[in-house]
């Protein structure tokens, strides 16, 4: 008798790759998702509709990334879209823009400014939580440029939902 913990599907894309990031930006709406999914993409702090968060990639984000799969778009990130993205769309505490100065100052000096911050976000060594209280470690998107299509469809089938490899940068992009 074999256990299902042999059984267990590997899809060749989308497994989590060593030393990148991923980005997540929930799609779909909050109508008829069931209680588990939805603490799912709570925890990946997708909760609301055009929300996006920058996670590292590991077993277990991936895990969760699977399971919400159905109301999300994800990918990997790449340097200059994590960039733009704390520049135009990241948040202090109080609503404030995220400055040079200010990642500077939360970071111990860790990090220099914004630039050497999301490098380390698309490598995988730090986390948007890392600077505390200071950083909503979530962004706030619009929806995107020309629309999505139809948000029921998968990548494969012409939608905005599932794994997007690379092409999640141009997603988010449209979206800032």
């Amino acid at each position: 008798m074999t256990s299902h913990a042999n059984l267990r599907v590997r899809h060749g894309k989308g497994d989590p790759k060593p030393g990148t990031a991923y980005a997540i930006v929930r799609i779909r709406g909050t109508v008829n998702v069931t209680g588990s999914i939805k603490d799912t993409m709570r925890m990946l702090r997708v909760a609301a509709p055009n929300h996006a968060a920058i996670v590292p990639a590991n077993e277990s984000t991936f895990g969760m990334i699977r399971k919400c799969q159905d109301y999300v778009a994800y990918g990997e990130v790449d340097t200059a879209t994590v960039v733009e993205l704390i520049r135009k769309r990241g948040r202090a505490s109080a609503d404030a823009p995220v400055t040079d100065e200010l990642v500077n100052k939360l970071s111990n000096g860790k990090y220099a400014g914004v630039e050497a911050y999301a490098a380390a976000i698309a490598k995988g060594e730090a986390t948007l939580t890392e600077l505390g209280e200071g950083m909503k470690p979530l962004f706030r998107l619009q929806p995107a440029k020309g629309g999505h299509g139809t948000i029921k469809r998968h990548v494969g089938a012409g939608g905005p939902l599932g794994y997007h490899g690379a092409e999640i940068n141009e997603l988010i992009r449209r979206m800032m």
